[in-house]
Parts: C-alpha cells; sequence; structure tokens
C-alpha cells in the first residue's frame, strides 16, 4: 500500500512571501531523508535537495568516503549517513603505521578489526590507507631501531691498564702464541675512533692455545667477586674461550660466556657481528692463599680466522670495590622503584616507576609523562629529589644521569630551593639512552635536585641520577659506548621494517581488504622525487625514501603484491596534482619507474584539496594527463573548502558548482574502464572531525549539524549527470 503527501499547490506563493521570513516553513519534507533545515538557503532549494536519494544512487563507481573511526563507531547519526550514501570507506588516520605500530614495533589491529566488522554488516568496503606514507609513522621505533647502539660501561672501576693494548706496545701483556700477529689496529674497534687488538689464527692452528695473549697480574682481594668483560668479532665464524693460571682451582672453566642463561660450555662462538663476552669469578674460584691471577684469550681452536677485540672495553672489575663516589641521592638508580622522588608540577600520572625494560641498567628506571609543550617554562612538569646533605658554598659538584625519550625531547635540572637554583641549559633527548653531566659550583645550602621536563611534551625515562662531590674512591662504572651504525645497516634495518609491516598488514587484512593506498605523496611540488632533506620536524615523521632510495617503492608495490590476492588494486597517492601539473607529470613518470623494475602500480590517486578559486582548465588538463597513463584513476580525498565557518548562500552554491564541475570533468576525461571512483573527504563540517584538518573551511557535503548542504545536491547532479531535482513533481511518493 502506498500512502501520498500532497503538497498544496499555494505551497509555491507561501514559499515567496516567506523567502524574507526568518522563520522557514516545514514542508514537503521526505521524511526517509531527515531533517533539512537549509540554514539560509531558500526553501525551494531546501525543498529540493531534502527529496535527493543518499548520493551512492546516482553513481556508476564505487562512491566512498574519507572517515573517522572513532566517530564512525561511537556516533549513530554520522554513521547513519555514511551507510546510506557510500559504497566504500578510506580511515583518514587509524590504518597508518603511526597509529597501529607501538613503539616496540608491535602492531595492535583491534581498533581496525572491529571497524571492519562493522563496516562489513553495513555492507561496505575498505580501502586500506595508507601503508607507506612520510606522516604519521611510528618515527620514535623507526629511528630507534636505526639508532646508536649505546654499549653499558664495565660494571665498575676496570682495573686493567689498557695504555700498552692501545700504543701496541703491549708492556706487561704476554703474547705467547702469536699465530699469524697480535697486534693493535687503529679505528677498528666498536666506533670509529677506538682501536682494537688484531689476532689472527695461522694456517695449521687446531688447539685453543694456539693463539694466546695472556694478561697482567691482577690483584686479588680475599672474599670479593670479579668480572671480566670484552667485545669480540671475527672477519669469519670463530671460536675461543678464556683460561686462566694456576691461581684458580678450575683453570679451563665452562661458562655461558655470552651473560645470556644459556648453558655452560667449553667455548664461545664468533661472528662477523660484535659481542659481549662477560664471565664472572667468585671467591670460591680461586685457590686459598692466592693474591693475583692472570686470564689467557685463547683464540686457536680454528685456522684462519682474524679476530677483533675492542681495545676501549676490554675490562676486569673487582664488584665488591668501593662503588665510587658518594651519592647524594638515596636512589639515584630507581632499584627502589621511586622512593625519594616527588612531583612538584604537573599532572597526577606525570611520576611513575619504570621496569627493568625500560631502565638503562637494574631493575627500574624513572618514568616521566609531560603533556605539553612548554618551551620557556620547562618547571610545568618538574620532579624532585632531597639531598642527603646540603650543598657546600664554593664547592664543586657534579650531576650526571641517563635519560632518553619515546620521541624527540628535551630536559634540564635545576637545583632547589628555586632562591638557591643553579639551572642547566635544555639538553636534547632522543629514543637512545644518552649520558648527561653538568657541573656545578654550589651557592651553598641547595638542598635538593629537579628535574624540568615541562619543556617538551613526551614521555622520558631517567636512570643512574648521581650527584657527587669527588669524594671517596674506587671510581665508578666507565661512560657507556655509543655505536654508530653504517648506512648499510641503516639500509637494511629500515628494509626489514617495511617488510615486516606491509607484510603483516596485508595478510591480516587479506580477507577484507582489497584495494590498498601503498605509496602515499612520494613526490615534492615540482615533480621530483621526495629525498628526506625535506626538513620536517614533526615527531611522527619518518623518511623511508632517505634510508631504501628511489626503489623503496618498488619494495613496497612488490610486498602489497606478494602478500596480498592477485586482484588486489594497488594505488600510488598524492595531492595538488590538480595545481602543479609538473609534479602530476613527475608522479606518472615514478609509476612508469617502478613498473621498470618489476612492480604493478594498479592505479593513481589524485586527492584534489580545493578551493572555489581552483584552476578549473588545470583540473582538466590533469584529468588528460592521468588518463593517458592508462591506470586506474581515483579521486581519493575529495573536499572543497570555503575558507569560513559560517559561508553565504553564494559560496554554498558555489561549492555545489564545483563538487558537480570535478565529478563532471572526471566523468568525461577519464574513460569508463579506468574509472575506480571518488572519494569524498569527510562527512560534515562538525568540528569533531575538523580538529586538524581545515578547520573553520566548511569543505563537506553536510553541515555541522549533520545537515545536507547545497553541495549534496551539486554532487549527486554530477554523479547522476543531469539535475536530478527537474525530475521532481508536486507529489512526493512513498511505500
Amino acid at each position: 500500500m502506498k500512502s501520498k503527501y500532497i503538497i498544496p499547490i499555494i505551497a509555491s506563493s507561501l514559499m515567496i512571501l516567506s523567502s524574507c521570513d526568518d522563520n522557514l516553513m516545514e514542508w514537503g519534507k521526505d521524511p526517509e531523508h531527515g531533517e533539512v533545515t537549509g540554514a539560509e538557503l531558500p526553501l525551494a532549494l531546501v525543498e529540493k535537495i531534502s527529496r535527493y536519494e543518499p548520493l551512492k544512487n546516482y553513481s556508476d563507481f564505487p562512491l566512498g568516503n574519507g572517515i573517522g573511526i572513532s566517530l564512525y563507531m561511537s556516533d549513530p547519526a554520522y554513521r547513519k549517513i555514511v551507510n546510506e550514501n557510500f559504497d566504500e570507506v578510506t580511515p583518514g588516520y587509524e590504518m597508518k603505521h603511526g597509529a597501529m605500530v607501538n613503539s616496540k614495533g608491535e602492531i595492535n589491529f583491534t581498533n581496525v578489526d572491529a571497524f571492519i566488522e562493522a563496516t562489513k554488516s553495513a555492507g561496505l568496503k575498505v580501502f586500506g590507507h595508507t601503508l607507506i606514507w612520510h606522516s604519521n609513522q611510528s618515527a620514535g621505533y623507526l629511528n630507534g631501531i636505526i639508532a646508536p647502539t649505546v654499549i653499558p660501561g664495565s660494571s665498575g672501576t676496570n682495573v686493567l691498564d689498557l695504555t700498552p693494548i692501545k700504543n701496541g706496545t703491549f708492556t706487561g701483556w704476554a703474547r705467547n702464541n702469536p699465530g699469524k700477529g697480535i697486534t693493535t689496529v687503529a679505528s677498528s674497534g666498536l666506533t670509529s675512533t677506538s682501536a682494537a687488538i688484531q689476532l689472527a689464527s695461522s694456517a695449521s692452528s687446531s688447539a685453543a692455545y694456539s693463539l694466546q695473549l695472556t694478561s697482567p697480574n691482577v690483584p686479588i682481594v680475599a672474599g670479593h667477586n670479579y668480572e671480566i668483560s670484552f667485545y669480540i668479532k671475527s672477519d669469519v665464524a670463530g671460536k675461543g674461550r678464556i683460561s686462566f693460571n694456576a691461581s684458580l682451582t678450575n683453570q679451563y672453566p665452562y661458562k655461558d660466556w655470552f651473560s645470556t642463561g644459556a648453558s655452560w660450555t667449553e667455548a664461545f662462538a664468533t661472528t662477523s657481528s660484535w659481542q659481549q663476552v662477560k664471565i664472572k669469578l667468585a671467591p670460591g674460584d680461586f685457590k686459598a692463599g692466592s693474591t693475583a691471577f692472570q686470564f689467557n684469550l685463547d683464540l686457536g681452536y680454528l685456522p684462519n680466522v682474524t679476530y677483533l677485540i675492542d681495545a676501549n672495553t676490554l675490562a676486569v672489575v673487582d664488584l665488591d670495590a668501593a662503588t665510587g663516589p658518594v651519592n647524594l641521592l638515596s636512589n639515584g638508580n630507581f632499584n627502589s622503584g621511586i622512593t625519594g622522588w616527588s612531583r612538584a608540577n604537573g599532572a597526577a600520572d606525570a611520576l611513575s616507576a619504570a621496569g627493568a625494560s625500560n631502565a638503562y641498567e637494574g631493575s627500574g628506571a624513572m618514568k616521566i609523562v609531560n603533556a605539553a609543550n612548554n618551551p620557556t617554562e620547562q618547571w610545568r612538569t618538574q620532579i624532585q629529589s632531597t639531598f642527603t646533605s646540603t650543598l657546600v658554598a664554593g664547592k664543586s659538584y657534579k650531576v650526571s644521569y641517563m635519560i632518553r625519550s619515546e620521541a624527540a625531547g628535551s630536559v634540564r635540572c635545576s637545583t632547589t630551593p628555586s632562591s638557591l637554583a643553579n639551572y642547566q641549559g635544555d639538553q636534547t633527548t632522543s629514543t637512545t639512552w644518552k649520558l648527561i653531566e653538568w657541573p656545578i659550583t654550589a651557592k651553598g645550602g641547595e638542598t635538593g635536585l629537579s628535574f624540568d621536563i615541562g619543556g617538551v611534551a613526551g614521555t622520558y625515562y631517567i636512570d643512574n641520577v648521581l650527584v657527587t662531590d669527588g669524594s671517596s674512591g674506587g671510581g665508578g662504572p666507565t661512560a657507556p659506548v655509543t655505536i654508530e651504525k653504517t648506512e648499510a645497516e641503516k639500509t637494511k634495518i629500515i628494509g626489514d621494517a617495511m617488510t615486516d609491516w606491509i607484510s603483516k598488514m596485508i595478510t591480516h587484512y587479506k580477507t577484507s581488504v582489497f584495494s590498498w593506498d601503498v605509496l602515499n605523496e612520494p613526490m615534492k611540488e615540482d615533480g621530483t622525487l621526495r629525498d628526506g632533506s625535506e626538513g620536517d620536524t614533526a615527531a611522527d615523521y619518518f623518511s623511508w625514501v632517505k634510508y631504501l632510495g628511489k626503489d623503496y617503492a618498488v619494495t613496497a608495490f612488490k610486498l602489497a603484491r606478494q602478500y596480498g590476492n592477485p586482484t588486489d588494486k594497488l594505488f600510488i597517492n598524492d595531492y595538488n596534482l590538480e595545481s602543479r601539473l609538473d609534479k602530476c607529470d613527475g608522479l606518472i613518470e615514478y609509476v612508469k619507474y617502478i613498473e621498470g623494475k618489476g612492480a604493478t602500480v594498479d592505479g593513481i590517486g589524485t586527492q584534489m584539496h580545493i578551493g572555489l578559486t581552483t584552476d578549473k582548465d588545470k583540473i582538466v588538463q590533469m584529468f588528460q594527463k592521468l588518463a593517458a597513463s592508462g591506470k586506474l584513476i581515483k579521486i581519493s580525498e575529495l573536499d572543497v573548502r570555503l575558507g569560513t565557518a559560517t559561508p553565504t548562500v553564494a559560496q554554498q552554491a558555489s561549492q555545489a558548482e564545483m563538487y558537480q564541475y570535478v565529478i563532471d570533468m572526471y566523468k568525461k576525461h577519464i574513460p569508463v574502464p579506468q574509472q575506480y571512483g571518488i572519494t569524498i573527504w569527510g562527512v560534515s563540517d562538525n568540528s569533531k572531525e575538523h580538529e586538524y584538518w581545515l578547520p573553520n573551511e566548511s569543505p563537506n557535503l553536510w553541515d555541522a549539524n549533520y545537515v545536507r548542504k547545497h553541495a549534496y545536491k551539486g554532487t549527486a547532479d554530477g554523479l547522476a549527470g543531469k539535475d536530478v531535482s527537474l525530475g521532481f513533481s508536486g507529489e512526493l511518493v512513498k511505500p
């Protein structure tokens, strides 16, 4: 049965008479498609817009929408608009590397999985956006895995004098069985500036002692524990051990050589990568009455192997010796949690204890979270501890600490109270542990130390805080060694990270996502390829091309094809192609380059974030160039900004005309077989959608109250290829 809603003939005259009335009449509304207020739009236009069907009903190709997952899942009105009007959805942020990969490189699929299940129920397809970009990346993780390796110093003062090793004289050391030679070589250690001991086995070498370097006598203190450690590598697979003179009860002990909890063995294996050998000797390992011991580096097991031992980190430490300078802070190593530390300024959750996994060494560290950037008010987040005794006027002290942050950050120290404060200059921090030292001369009466973290928002970890005047003996832990990775090492690490990310994403969504933006925004405005030199300082910026080179896109497309379905559609996507035709040309040429290297690019996305003054002739030229590529062409992020949150009737009409023009030209110049479809970027002008993107620009098809705008009609007419409203009669028939 059908019911009819008859629009009275007199309504037309009433509409004209009421055009200046502030109270718009509610008449002829389409109950199926919801309330239409139209703001200041003429009533006749409001009536027309209300009677349009959902947008997808007018489209011959997939019509998409760029959405926010959280809004889609939490806002029923928003979700209803998306479900009714579109065939496909593109998450604006939530499928990007920065949203899904944490600081440890782990991918969290939970939110996107729930979203995809919801879209399946609504009959929507999901377009994956985006696998590789330079923004919205988990940059803290990516920069962290290529950051310099920080090797902790020895556990205490090194009792070995390494001078004879470093100068090559080996005074006090015995090269008993030198094989092909035992020498010191410059710039061959852990760092580019450190020396190494080079030990080369002969062609006939077969016994451990066939290549042997013996240490000087090491004094023994009865009842003390000792640790021997060094870093070693070899040009080919090697094998070695540490043996001892007669001062030990067992001169050839089996050990867990790398202190990893592995089984005890006679010898350790070496590779072309640096490894730390570290063993401990307990008081019971020494014969009664022994006052010194010697150890042998036995590397003669295998022939024709050349070993390198870093000359700076070969150490023997008395683990029970005086622990070094007296620390004026009672809990500087945080092995007792954050006892003795308190929050002076900052959010309630600014200070907490971190476990061993986030410590520089030991069982804990201090975690500080600063929520906002206050570059000139570092004290806004401030953590303090009290000295065990006040500082003495004129006396020199040294503050030192280890610090890292989850992204680029800043820290400074100050002393308390504020009336006696000394201030350290701002110190930069990164994802790599950094030793910071600050010498001060006391004013007298200072009672404590503050960490001022308020300058740069982020999460910080602090460990091994030491405040000393240099008294007491025995030294302390030696400084850590920082090892820079080579460019080749960085390339491999980032390449592996790309493989891990793309393979896991594509595999996980293989049965639910069949189209992807594999590469987003690779081109500069002049049409040349980005190269990582753009100078972007955003915390989530990471340049894949900087480390992988021009072929990074080749690798990305090959990986997406390898792990996906044969019929998946893989796109490259960029912006301003309609305003910079040289950029459009450059992108097309880059697609040719990618395919020339054996990868396949199915489509090109042109974002089209445009305004009312965008050059229409260039829009046509762009479509013509893209069509000539032979690829699928997608308008991937279409919106038309107005530059105001309160557009006039004329501006809304111009916006509608621009939406319609773009769609008309797409359909005219892109052959039907190449028309992948159009995605409108965003649903409404509601501020919830525009906190970061085009705030107060009114770029969308629905207004801030989810009411259809004039642009809705322009879009529908463009999709339909005609003014749909010309077919409306004076009566509205509904089932």
